[in-house]
């Protein structure tokens, strides 16, 4: 796809102006080993999807991956796919974690990459001074610009205040905020703290909340400041559930986008409790999401983009009943899946 004037020319741009950046699954041979064939296949089809962005490293990916030395060659893999597949920009995430010499050394690696913003994830320093915690933010942001992330607790993140995420909104280099507290209160706190940081203009946000990403989209956030009504939208998704079915969400993003500030059709309101039906069967909701990496991997297995459910970790599998309940999505929305044009582009990303 060439680059045209009324596009974004820069992947920061891209990354500002809000997209759709699929949360990239890590693909594994039957012996648990990385499978570079498929890991670039699945690069090749969310940059066919429309998708402006790749995220590499973060949850999805499956955060053992450092254990086992593939951090890197995996962010390599969805990097040279970005520069290799496509001509317009791309904007290329990388998930950071650890104490701060770690998350400074990922950044490090990222950077030399060719990344273009590393997001953040603090759910190990659960229980520290969340001035500490800045601290470490604004260490990482020295060497990379940021994108902070709200995480909810069920998968091991924890809830900042908003005074925390007002501070954080000062940050010079923070660029975006991932946000996914599952929690309407505490997605308001954010939304609330960039606006009184005056950063609504320099900071996206974007939705995670998976059981939200719809209305996300589509509301309006008004929020009082200095006597006056701000209004600031969402304008992207950074989103495991993303990382499925990706042609079909960005065709509804592209909806979702053009609606915003307009008077909003039913059908398009009623999107946003299919779409959650569908998370709650691929993401494994009912059980704490203790399948949601499984469960994409498992649409993605049924599309032949990856070969097996296999994670890092034997014992992370679907959990019971949710077989049947990825059957029972794909039969009551088939009009949310992309199959057709996975089976059309497969033998291309394959090559």
């Amino acid at each position: 796809m060439t680059t045209t004037s009324d596009q974004p020319s820069t992947a920061l741009e891209v990354l500002r102006s809000g997209t759709v950046i699929p949360a990239h699954p890590l693909a594994l041979t039957a012996d648990r080993r990385l499978d570079p064939v498929r890991q670039r296949a699945l690069s090749r089809y969310y940059l066919d999807a429309g998708a402006g962005g790749l995220a590499v490293g973060v949850h999805t990916t499956q955060f053992a991956i450092r254990q086992h030395g593939l951090f890197e060659p995996v962010l390599e893999i969805a990097a040279q796919a970005a520069r290799e597949w496509t001509d317009r920009p791309v904007a290329l995430v990388a998930g950071v974690v650890g104490d701060t010499p770690q998350a400074l050394q990922e950044a490090r690696t990222a950077r030399t990459l060719g990344y273009d913003a590393v997001i953040l994830n603090v759910a190990g320093w659960k229980g520290r001074d969340e001035r500490e915690i800045l601290e470490h933010c604004r260490a990482v942001a020295g060497v990379m610009p940021l994108i902070g992330f709200a995480l909810l607790p069920e998968v091991g993140g924890f809830h900042l205040s908003y005074e925390f995420w007002r501070e954080f909104a000062t940050i010079p280099e923070v660029v975006a905020i991932k946000m996914a507290p599952f929690n309407r209160y505490r997605t308001l706190d954010i939304v609330r703290a960039v606006v009184d940081a005056r950063a609504e203009e320099r900071i996206a946000l974007y939705t995670g909340n998976d059981d939200h990403i719809v209305l996300d989209l589509l509301q309006p956030f008004a929020i009082p400041r200095d006597g006056e009504v701000v209004t600031v939208h969402v304008r992207g998704g950074l989103l495991g559930h993303w990382s499925v079915w990706t042609s079909a969400a960005v065709a509804q993003f592209d909806q979702l986008r053009a609606a915003q500030g307009r008077d909003v059709p039913a059908a398009l309101l009623a999107l946003d409790s299919r779409v959650t039906d569908c998370n709650e069967a691929i993401y494994d909701a009912i059980n704490d999401f203790a399948g949601c990496i499984p469960g994409c991997l498992e649409v993605l297995r049924r599309q032949g983009l990856v070969e097996g459910t296999w994670c890092l970790d034997p014992a992370e599998t679907l959990s019971p009943g949710q077989l049947e309940e990825i059957e029972r999505v794909y039969r009551s929305h088939p009009d949310l899946h992309d199959d057709e044009f996975v089976t059309a582009g497969l033998s291309a990303w394959l090559s």
